[in-house]
């Protein structure tokens, strides 16, 4: 049972305590001195008295005080035995580096055989000395750091089951593997099955467009690991290529391990781990459905349930259950992990594609289906309303069928000891009892590897509070003072307004610490946050520090932050809720469920006993939702169905999702699809579809470039900028004083555009990208997020490069790059008709009385006061998304005319 107890926040100023704690730091640095003194005099004497038993002396006598014959020689066979021992160990170590570079090389030889691409021997293939191609020794220092890190691997609790895991694997096209926080599943399970046979490149006949001629193509060869956030998929892709001692992506030919995000793709020709966001996975399946480049999918942290991972289990549990056709009869395997899933649902999921009817089609084009196959067929509910069923899975009849000849005893008992595996004790985990015998499946195995957990302390408040930022500053300098070195803090927040607001906070008061206490390194962690920024939180904490990392929910899962040992959990999180009747997709701040609160509490104890401050009462705790709602079911899911059709898909109705999403739902986003152009009549997806559903970007965005990219609107370029600054949460600071934001206000007339937010965006991204002195000075002056337009920045130059199927030419780019003068009102006015192609569905008209209420439903709707219109009166606005504080708000508006919107939904 973990230890829990309460905590209540001083009173006094932070200075106040800084005397005692900087007494108990030095408490403990003496004794740390101490220590290391004795340790050294320890060490000093045993080797001077190993010397004086082991070095005989042949001119002097034997001494009466001397030992005897026997001894000596029972001493120096104990050292004989020590040195064989540590012989044998570097030998092994010699061999199994020896035999991993010997299987890497085999691999890349046979992987560069199928694709008939020789490396060009000495320029780019390694050679015997272990140089690369200029002659400098790559691979000597990534391979000394690989079997450094070798031991540390085989400490993870995972490391025992490799064994296991492979002969599943090669039994079996499917696995079901749970592994608790801190098994090492994210980071071993790809390395055990990059050598497996299975997982080699080869080649078949097969028709590559299944209609074409006879084609030979290879198959397989990379194992696809997705994760669902590009954080972890970055951060974890790094770690497994230190542990292979290789290249990370693109940096080097040689490489083996890379990943894919949205607008950043580092892989080489040789990468056969490849880390992905379930959405880059999505996208690769639209340009090859039957994924021939890998040899496996790894499907990790399936538990978050966003809609992107339901598609991925939907399409792959038609894949492995099918005939591999296109693949040239070479199954696929599929492995889903997962710390807190409902393991008998999944694989009721899986088992349901293996049972589904083959028999031929009917005279009405559907498959005829028996009896008793329908009355077992996955109904898509989820799994507790599945529960209320009386009639037993497994067997038509009802009865309870048998495992299948492949079932793994030892998974088998590892499974029923999940029950007793809870790691809160008390608190009530988000498992459900899963028994392999009563569901067991002869086409999907099932194991379980128990964590490597240690205890932590929770802490509850004995009262609600109020602001929970606050809250947190409390915390995090109270925890400062009282806690001795080493511990970093981990705070988790809402989004990145509060990150920000936050981070300024601790920097101001830790400004005002006595120069004695160690030093705070405050990092925000988002996932608006350039690339460079998010990798700063891994690395090592400086001396005589503390870093207090301040996180959005992107570190709950996968991704693990060295040197933590507390953190503090503001018990809120931020989601996105859609109302189907309205047409309103909107970001609210909601309670978490208890599976997160138990993920972000696992945080503190991932290397050492940690502490969990929990800022909600033990009573809010046992109040909240096991689990959190399937985003499938709370959110617009209209990118989802486009992706769907996009890939061949036209019975949505019949899709095998992991929860079905509501009636409602299904027909709102395919009437929203059919208003954007992307469905023809008859509900098959369009060639304006096809082109949005190719562009990384939601299908209104998309349809925003489509329109500017028209000849006769030509403002693809702009609408690119504009694009590029709604991907992040906010461009302009958070000024919370009344003179900051007049100080603000005049320093942005410059940029500041009259038609509203989106053309003050756009002239704000033009002016910074042609700062060429001090972009960092320039976004002091203006009151912009430097940190955000660095992102912005980046998300360009990424939607540039893929946009280059559309009307845009180098020329182009570099004369829009070079004009120093501002949009004119007549181009201003036709870039926001291109963004009415995408978002006519968000647009509200000003009644008599100064209100405004929204076209599609007429509900009232305000102007937020972040807004440039905020305060003034229009005809009609556009806004980007629909946000419920105190009251419905529109965030990101520019003002439109009627006959504009008019034209839109026309």
């Amino acid at each position: 049972m973990a230890p829990k107890g309460h905590f209540k926040f001083d009173d006094e100023g932070f200075n106040d305590r800084a005397p005692a704690t900087t007494n108990i730091n030095k408490a403990l640095e003496e004794k740390k001195e101490k220590q290391e003194k004795q340790e050294k005099q320890k060490k000093a004497e045993k080797f001077e008295k190993f010397q004086q038993q082991t070095q005989p002396q042949p001119h002097s006598p034997q001494l009466n005080g001397e030992k005897s014959s026997q001894q000596q020689q029972q001493q120096s066979q104990v050292l004989n035995k020590k040195r064989k021992r540590e012989d044998n160990d570097r030998d092994g170590q010699k061999r199994h580096q020896v035999k991993r570079e010997d299987n890497d090389r085999e691999g890349q030889r046979r992987h560069q055989g199928h694709s008939g691409k020789e490396l060009n021997g000495k320029s780019e293939r390694l050679n015997n000395n272990g140089k690369g191609r200029n002659g400098s020794p790559v691979n000597s220092s990534l391979k000394a750091k690989a079997n450094a890190l070798l031991s540390k691997r085989k400490d993870l609790p995972i490391w025992a089951h490799q064994s296991e895991i492979r002969q599943s694997l090669a039994k079996k096209n499917v696995m079901l593997l749970v592994g608790e926080t801190g098994s090492g599943k994210s980071t071993q399970v790809p390395q055990f099955l990059s050598t497996e046979p299975w997982c080699r490149p080869q080649m078949v006949k097969v028709a590559k467009d299944g209609k074409g001629p006879i084609e030979d193509l290879s198959v397989g060869g990379c194992i696809a690991i997705t994760q669902p956030r590009r954080v972890a998929a970055i951060s974890l892709a790094r770690r497994v290529a230190e542990e292979m001692g290789t290249p990370l992506g693109n940096s080097s030919p040689a490489s083996t391990v890379g990943y894919s995000v949205r607008f950043d793709n580092s892989i080489s020709r040789n990468t056969k781990i490849k880390f992905l966001t379930e959405g880059m996975l999505l996208q690769e399946m639209l340009r090859d459905p039957w994924l021939r480049q890998y040899s496996a999918v790894v499907v990790d942290e399936i538990h978050e349930r966003g809609v992107n991972v339901d598609l991925v289990a939907g399409f792959l549990q038609k894949m492995v259950s099918g005939k591999n056709e296109g693949r040239g009869g070479i199954p696929l395997k599929v492995v889903v992990m997962s710390a807190t899933a409902d393991m008998e649902g999944l694989l009721k999921f899986f088992d349901a594609g293996f049972k589904q009817p083959t028999a031929a089609v009917n005279g009405k084009g559907q498959k005829a289906i028996k009896k008793d196959e329908e009355e077992t067929e996955w109904s898509g509910i989820s799994s507790d309303d599945n529960k209320a069923s009386k009639k037993a899975y497994g067997t038509p009849n009802g009865t309870v069928s048998k495992p299948g000849p492949n079932t793994d005893s030892k998974s088998n008992a590892l499974v029923k000891k999940h029950k007793n595996g809870n790691p809160e004790g008390d608190e009530s985990a988000p498992f459900t009892e899963f028994d392999p015998v009563k569901f067991g499946s002869p086409h999907i195995s099932v194991c379980f590897i128990e964590g490597r957990q240690f205890p932590v302390k929770i802490f509850y408040t004995p009262e609600p509070v109020q602001d929970f930022v606050d809250a947190a500053l409390h915390s995090i300098f109270q925890i400062h003072y009282k806690e001795p070195l080493p511990g970093d803090i981990l705070v988790f927040l809402t989004g990145q307004d509060t990150v920000e607001n936050l981070e300024q906070l601790v920097r101001e008061y830790a400004s005002g610490m006595s120069p004695e206490l160690p030093k705070l390194l405050v990092l925000p962690l988002f996932a608006a946050l350039p690339q460079a920024a998010q990798q700063r939180v891994f690395q090592p904490t400086p001396p005589k520090t503390r870093k207090v990392i301040l996180a959005t929910n992107i570190a709950e899962t996968s991704v693990t932050v060295s040197g933590v040992r507390y953190v503090i959990d503001c018990g809120k999180v931020k989601i996105k809720q859609f109302r189907n009747r309205l047409g309103l997709d909107s970001l609210l701040v909601k309670p978490l469920s208890k599976s997160a609160a138990i993920q972000r509490k696992g945080r503190a104890g991932r290397e050492a006993p940690g502490q969990c401050y929990r800022l909600y009462t033990e009573k809010d705790y046992l109040q909240l939702a096991q689990a959190n709602t399937p985003e499938i079911l709370r959110c617009d899911i209209s990118q989802a169905i486009l992706t769907m059709k996009a890939r061949g898909i036209d019975d949505i109705i019949n899709f095998p999702f992991l929860d079905r999403p509501p009636r409602e739902a299904l027909e709102k986003a395919l009437l929203q699809l059919y208003q954007l152009g992307a469905l023809q009549d008859d509900g098959a997806i369009s060639e304006v579809g096809l082109k949005i559903a190719k562009l990384p970007l939601t299908p209104s965005l998309g349809r925003v470039l489509l329109a500017a990219a028209n000849p006769d609107m030509d403002c693809l370029l702009e609408a690119i900028d504009i694009i590029s600054a709604l991907s992040v949460e906010n461009v302009f600071l958070n000024l919370t004083s009344e003179e900051k934001k007049e100080e603000a206000e005049t320093a942005r007339r410059d940029i500041s555009r009259r038609e509203g937010d989106h053309l003050t965006l756009l002239a704000t991204v033009q002016a910074y990208a042609g700062e060429n002195s001090d972009r960092k000075a320039w976004s002091e002056r203006h009151f912009v997020s430097h940190r955000a337009m660095q992102a912005v920045m980046d998300v360009r130059k990424q939607l540039r490069a893929q946009t280059t199927h559309l009307p845009i030419s180098a020329d182009d780019i570099v004369a829009y790059d070079s004009r120093t003068y501002a949009v004119t009102p007549e181009r201003a006015g036709l870039i926001l008709r291109c963004f009415l192609k995408g978002f006519s569905h968000n647009t509200a008209r000003m009644m008599p009385d100064g209100s405004y209420k929204t076209i599609i439903g007429n509900q009232t709707v305000a102007i937020h006061p972040s807004s440039g219109l905020f305060g003034k009166k229009v005809e009609a606005i556009m806004y980007n998304e629909f946000v419920f504080t105190n009251k419905s708000y529109a965030r990101g508006v520019s003002g439109v005319q009627m006959d504009w919107v008019g034209e839109a939904l026309a």
